[in-house]
């Protein structure tokens, strides 16, 4: 749904959506450089689907292992879990992926 604010046309989902954050680790033990390089265009392309998508809201690169982590929007934890599996690398076994729902933080709201 499109709203009207401060003069500017924004895009609004119609549902509130769960946050998640996802650990992915690429499987450099079992499979070659060669092997990732063989799906890599192929796995960016899908995540930057997801991220027009409104799916991936934030995406980083790991430091400690080759991986990725990324801040998910979905409607539950099933609809995040199928944006994961949907990765190229993933559906070929290339990854693993960690999903972790997230929640509001208690102090931040009233007491009492």
């Amino acid at each position: 749904m499109w709203v009207k604010s401060a003069g500017r046309l924004r895009a609004v989902r119609e549902s509130v959506a769960m946050q998640f954050i996802s650990l992915s680790r690429r499987r450099v033990d079992a499979f070659s450089p060669e092997q990732f390089a063989e799906h890599i265009d192929a796995e960016r392309e899908r995540v930057r689907e997801l991220y027009r998508d409104g799916v991936v809201r934030q995406l980083w690169v790991r430091q400690d292992v080759p991986g990725a982590i990324m801040l998910i929007e979905a409607e539950n934890a099933s609809s995040a879990q199928s944006a994961l599996d949907s990765l190229p690398l993933a559906q070929r076994g290339m990854l693993d992926v960690q999903l972790i729902p997230l929640g509001p933080y208690p102090a931040f709201f009233p007491l009492g």
